[in-house]
Parts: structure tokens; C-alpha cells; sequence
């Protein structure tokens, strides 16, 4: 990116939009820039300060260009090559003369060596000026970068750390903003008494706020394993065959990085736990994207510009599992809103298409859907998900091995209970169901002052009336279309295969 930028500057571009929250980082790439051949001047405006020259004094003021219209038309008076810097001009681009003082400046700076940059967190670009720029988003620090700033931190204390711990105190700090990492280093630090790979835990706990703080993006944590999951063993195989696919290793070999899964199933049987177990298997960051506050009526544009947030940050501290949960409701629709909310869900959706298709960053795209009717067909065309997957209801191994998983983390002795009759009480439900049975038979006992047995639980699954038997036909229409477009995530294709309950 600094290199197209310096491209752009050295091709006489004359407006170029900088979309960056980091503006003393993004400055001393353009004071950068600007020495090249022909060595230009750069100046920095912003509302409170006028224009002034970079590298003067903070308390420096031009009280004669404070205006954005003066800005403007002292820009298109200097005689000299120059880069000039507008901070935070977004705001003022509604007014009609600060759009046209913009456009005759973009006129007068044909064939000269004087560009303007619009710097900005937010993306916001008018009609106006939308064929007359070139809008660039401005990269997050990378590992180099981000090794300058702990050396820096690490001269400070005095102490070296070994090449595992650097590496560690590094990968946590991805996708957060120099400035942001300085903190977190001096936190960690000022904790501990000094920086060492025991702050990790620090750092990622901090750059875990930063995530929540978007409020689109929040940073999922699961302390269960994937063993934690009954059954399943062909979809588990499958994880596992891939837990070191974002390793080096895995590219010297020649592997490409995966790009993501689709679960499909009936509700209730584990998409969301497997999931946020895979996070776990694989050691890597698992952010949930909600998609409902993706969608911002407040301002035309503003929802697209939440999706593009949110894919960059997930892309800015891969490799990492971007999970989507129930993209059913996510998606139902997208290809055709625009009688409905004018076109915004139609847009989104073809954003996401397009990132999912380009992108290069290690992202692995984790995604559940309950209704497969509803999904639009391009989400299931080969080649968008590495695998489609269906998770059928537990057959009786399966729910065998459930109730023992919900037993055993309640009880430490399992072996009081007969696992196979209760597997045989409970055909038709699914894993979610299993658990609030047994839940339902402890609180039952908890009532009576006495320990939970087999007959409570029992009791408790007759009095349960499960999905399978409540929405036969949605179960049935979801298995036959499966059948031939998704693979089983049960380990017998036979099995999954039995269509009768």
C-alpha cells in the first residue's frame, strides 16, 4: 500500500483519500514519500489549527487557513511541489463550497507535482468527488514494524527475551495500531515489572477489548476441547487433518490455506460448539462477525462500511476463524432487497461474496445455517467453502457418547448411570436437547434434596418433546437435500443415511 501511494503521488494524482486511524504513522509515510525525486514540501491542515508545514512545533497555528475553503485556495496558490494533508475534512465535504474549491483545486494541479490528501478514520466519499479520487485504506503495522516497537520497549527495560518469546509477544499484538501496541507493551510491562512471554496473556487481553470496542466483531473464548463434541468423527477427522494448515510448514509443503466450511444441520446438534471448539484445535483467534449489527440505517453507506471494518480487522490479525452463526438469517434475501431496504442487504451481500472470493489474507471463514432453503445459491457454488458439511440428529452411539460428555462434567461417576437405555429413551433429539434433560432431571432431584438418578432423567425425556417430532417436515427437507450436496459430518455414511426416526 505505501508503495501505490507513493506510486499515486509520483503519477501527479492530484486528491487521494487515506482511510487510517493512525495519523502520526500515516504522516511520516507521506514526509517519506516526499523526499523522492522531486523532493516536495508537505503541509498539514486541520480545522483547529490552519495549515502549517510538517515538522513545525504542535502549538503552531495559521489562523488565515483555518477555513477549509481558504485551506483549499492557499493550496491552489502555492507555487512550489507540495503535498498537502487535510485531517478530518470528511465532515465539511457536504458543503457545496468546500466540494467546489476541491474540484477547481483538483483542476489546477494538472500536470504539476502538488497533491492533496484527505486523511480520515471514516470512509466517507461524495458523489461529487467519487470519479475525481482514488480512496486507499492505509494497513495496520506489520511484524516488522511491530519489531521495532518491542525492541524499542525491550531496550528500554534492558532485558532480551529468546527468539519464541519475541514471536509470541508479536503474534498477540497483530491487528492493533502502533499506538495501541505501545500501551499494551508498557501495560504489560508496568504489571509484570518487565516485558516477558508470561505477558501474552496481557496483551491478548487488551487487544480482545480493542476487538469488542467496533461492537461488530466480538472475540469468542471456549475452554472446551473438540472432544467436548459427541460424535462427529468425520467432521473432527477433517479439522484435525487440517490443524496446521496455516503453519509455514504447511506452505513449504505446497498446501494453499484453506478457505473456509459451511455446517449445515437440524438446530441443537453442535455447529456453533464445533465451531468454537476448532478454535482451540487449531490455536488460532476465533471472532464472531454479527452480522444484525452490521446493517446501520443511520447513514446511507454506513452499513458497508461496518462490513469492510469488520473483514479488515479479522484480516489484519489472521491466520484467524471468522464465524458467522446462522448465516441463514444473515443472508436470507441478499441477492433481491432492493424493494425492501433499498439495496443495503443486496450490497452487503455481494461484499462479502467478493471478499470471500479474493481474498489472500489466512482468514477461514467458519460458517452454521439452519434453513438451507433460505440461503442464496451463490454461497453454495463449489469452490466458496473448502467443504459443506450436514450435521444430522445423533444417531444412538452418538447420543450415548453425549450423555456422557453432559454426565461426566457434572458428575465425576458416570458408571452409576446405563448410558445405553437413556441413548434408547432419547431417539429423535438432538445434543442440545440431551443436555437440557439432563438438566431438567437435576433440578427435579435439587428440588426433592436428593442426588439425580437414572429414572430422573428419564423422566424428564418423556416429558420432553423434541424439534425432530415438532418440525418433522423441515428435518426430512433438510436431510433430502443434503443427501446429495453436503458431506456427512457422522462417521457412517450409512447411518446417515436413515431418514425414519
Amino acid at each position: 500500500m505505501k508503495e501505490e501511494l507513493s506510486i499515486l503521488i509520483q503519477a501527479q494524482y492530484p486528491l487521494i483519500y487515506l482511510v487510517t486511524p493512525e495519523e502520526e504513522r500515516a504522516e511520516q509515510a507521506i514526509a517519506t514519500i516526499a523526499q523522492m525525486q522531486p523532493e516536495r514540501k508537505v503541509f498539514v491542515w486541520t480545522v483547529t489549527r490552519g495549515t502549517v508545514e510538517y515538522g513545525q512545533p504542535r502549538g503552531s497555528t495559521q489562523h488565515s487557513t483555518v477555513s477549509p475553503q481558504m485551506a483549499i485556495q492557499s493550496a491552489i496558490g502555492e507555487r512550489e511541489n507540495a503535498i498537502f494533508i487535510f485531517k478530518d475534512l470528511h465532515p465539511f465535504l457536504e458543503n457545496t463550497e468546500v466540494l467546489r474549491w476541491l474540484r477547481d483545486a483538483i483542476a489546477s494541479f494538472k500536470n504539476t507535482h502538488k497533491t492533496i490528501i484527505l486523511m480520515s478514520p471514516v470512509h466517507q466519499v461524495p458523489l461529487e468527488l467519487e470519479k475525481e479520487m482514488v480512496v486507499l485504506d492505509y494497513p495496520l503495522p506489520d511484524l516488522a514494524e511491530l519489531r521495532e516497537v518491542l525492541d524499542q520497549q525491550l531496550s528500554l527495560s534492558g532485558r532480551p527475551l529468546t527468539t519464541q518469546a519475541r514471536e509470541k509477544l508479536l503474534k498477540a499484538a497483530l491487528g492493533l495500531t502502533k499506538d495501541e501496541v505501545e500501551k499494551v507493551y508498557r501495560k504489560a510491562k508496568v504489571t509484570a515489572g518487565q516485558l516477558t512471554e508470561a505477558e501474552v496473556d496481557i496483551v491478548l487481553s487488551d487487544k480482545k477489548q480493542l476487538i469488542r470496542r467496533n461492537g461488530i466483531l466480538e472475540y469468542i473464548e471456549c475452554d472446551q476441547t473438540i472432544d467436548s463434541v459427541g460424535g462427529l468423527e468425520e467432521l473432527k477427522h477433517w479439522l484435525t487433518q487440517r490443524s496446521e494448515a496455516f503453519t509455514e510448514r504447511a506452505r513449504e509443503y505446497g498446501l494453499p490455506q484453506p478457505k473456509g466450511m459451511l455446517i449445515l444441520g437440524v438446530p441443537g446438534c453442535g455447529k456453533s460448539l464445533i465451531a468454537k471448539t476448532t478454535s482451540r484445535l487449531w490455536g488460532l483467534p476465533l471472532l464472531r462477525l454479527d452480522m444484525g449489527r452490521v446493517y446501520d440505517g443511520s447513514m446511507v453507506g454506513r452499513s458497508e462500511a461496518n462490513l469492510r471494518s469488520a473483514l479488515k480487522t479479522a484480516e489484519s490479525i489472521s491466520p484467524a476463524i471468522l464465524f458467522i452463526d446462522e448465516m441463514d438469517k444473515a443472508f436470507a434475501g441478499g441477492a433481491g432487497s432492493a424493494d425492501s431496504d433499498g439495496g443495503t442487504s443486496s450490497r452487503i451481500f455481494g461484499s462479502f461474496l467478493t471478499w470471500m472470493q479474493e481474498k489472500t489474507s489466512p482468514v477461514f471463514v467458519m460458517a452454521t445455517a439452519n434453513r438451507v432453503e433460505r440461503l442464496p445459491g451463490e454461497f453454495l457454488r463449489k469452490g466458496r467453502f473448502d467443504e459443506i458439511f450436514f450435521v444430522d440428529l445423533p444417531n444412538q452411539q452418538e447420543r450415548q457418547q453425549i450423555f456422557e460428555i453432559h454426565l461426566s462434567q457434572r458428575r465425576r461417576d458416570v458408571s452409576r448411570f446405563n448410558l445405553a437405555e437413556l441413548a434408547n429413551v432419547c431417539d429423535g433429539f438432538s445434543g442440545a436437547e440431551i443436555e437440557q434433560v439432563v438438566i431438567a432431571a437435576m433440578y427435579e432431584a435439587f428440588a426433592q434434596n436428593r442426588e439425580f438418578t437414572q429414572l430422573d432423567i428419564i423422566a424428564a425425556s418423556r416429558s420432553t418433546l423434541p424439534l425432530s417430532k415438532t418440525m418433522t417436515e423441515q428435518v426430512m427437507a433438510l436431510r433430502d437435500w443434503a443427501r446429495q450436496r453436503a458431506r456427512p459430518a457422522a462417521a457412517s455414511v450409512a447411518e446417515y443415511q436413515r431418514l425414519e426416526f
